[in-house]
């Protein structure tokens, strides 16, 4: 079953500012919160919907990615990583967040989860371009990609070397406090150390206590032969460090090959155009062609011919990704009528076209036959048949 768009889940508008789907959200979620919906699974599952709408639409980078490629910017390692939607499959605790954010309570009526352990980091997205060439032979590169990185100073913890992390007194270290509002019972993240029981009291110099930097990376990439356009690269563990020592989060790459002046490509098939002079066409001939690995291929004109002819040149297209036969080069000829021409050129022409028999033109002789006989069958108004 397809996903409802995000702006149809929270009812607004597309162009809806961060106080209108905030507005939205508080009403639906406490609509469909499970404590006031006990043991009703459909309230319990708009609940995760309106949340997982809201946790997009309230984020910058994932609503803006969201605006341009809808729910397929979180599939398959997208934005979100995992392949599970825009959390990587946190499931229901990370919506618990997102209503404890707003309401500033949990989400999920009591239930507990672990947040003062390591946290897997974010995953990067980086588009990178390259031509046609770079596809067929593959392509050995470096790039820099600005992430954050675990600091060395304080070893990702955020306090000062030589200094302890301290015990939360707020939560007494369990990451978690218990609040009661009205006949709800409800547990939410310690808003003093952030879930994780222990709180910084002497930050580090380099990292102010978060325990990550901004830095930029400089990564060897290597472009395997044969990727298409939109073609996607996963480097495992070279996105975001992750919190309290988490592991990295991957880097996903999306290339897109820019058009080449030559050749399209159609899969591992290339297709080129091919000029031909009226000469070379009528009497035949062989041509060179180029071939996309920067050779020359040569190609026989056959006598007679006509433009848009297809002459397939096997194993001169695109290498596969996964391997196998190359792809062929499919060339089509187009006839150049001469211009420009002397008047001695003219007069030789005129020579030719008086020597041109019956059968130098079979198609131009069959359609004037076709229309001589389409007019002989007209007939005018009183039957008679045309003059």
């Amino acid at each position: 079953m397809s996903k409802r768009d995000y702006y149809e889940v929270l009812g607004v508008d597309r162009g809806a500012d961060e106080k209108t789907l905030k507005s939205a959200y508080r009403k639906l979620a406490m609509k469909y919160h499970p404590d006031q919906n006990p043991d009703n699974p459909e309230a319990e599952a708009k609940f995760k919907e309106v949340g997982e709408a809201y946790a997009v639409l309230s984020d910058g980078d994932k609503r803006a990615a969201y605006d341009r490629m809808g729910h397929a910017a979180f599939e398959q390692g997208g934005m979100g990583g995992g392949g599970q939607g825009p959390f990587g499959g946190a499931g229901a605790a990370e919506f618990a967040d997102i209503f404890e954010q707003v309401f500033g309570m949990g989400g999920t009526g009591g239930r507990r989860r672990n947040s003062n352990g390591p946290a897997r980091g974010a995953d990067l997205r980086y588009d990178m371009e390259i031509n046609l060439e770079d596809a067929y032979h593959g392509k050995d590169t470096t790039i820099d990609v600005p992430t954050a990185m675990e600091c060395e100073r304080c070893d990702g913890q955020g306090n000062e070397p030589g200094t302890e992390l301290e015990t939360c007194p707020t939560c007494s270290g369990a990451g978690r406090i218990r609040r009661s509002q009205g006949f709800f019972t409800m547990e939410q993240t310690c808003p003093q150390c952030g879930g994780r029981g222990q709180y910084v009291k002497t930050p580090c110099q380099d990292c102010d206590g978060v325990g990550r930097v901004r830095k930029n990376r400089t990564l060897q990439v290597q472009i395997p032969a044969g990727v298409e356009d939109g073609t996607r690269i996963r480097l495992a563990g070279e996105g975001e460090a992750g919190a309290r020592g988490g592991p990295r989060g991957d880097l996903y790459i999306f290339l897109s090959v820019t058009p080449h002046e030559l050749f399209e490509r159609d899969g591992p098939n290339l297709y080129c155009r091919a000029p031909s002079s009226m000469v070379q066409a009528a009497l035949g001939c062989s041509i060179e062609v180029p071939t996309i690995e920067g050779g020359k291929a040569e190609m026989k004109i056959p006598e007679g011919a006509q433009t848009g002819r297809r002459m397939r040149l096997r194993g001169k297209g695109m290498p596969r990704l996964r391997g196998g036969a190359r792809g062929d080069m499919i060339v089509e000829l187009f006839v150049e009528t001469p211009r420009n021409l002397s008047d001695r050129q003219k007069e030789l022409l005129k020579e030719f076209c008086d020597l041109s028999g019956e059968g130098c033109n079979p198609d131009s002789d069959g359609f004037f036959n076709k229309v001589r006989q389409f007019w002989d069958d007209v007939t005018t108004d009183d039957g008679r048949p045309s003059a």
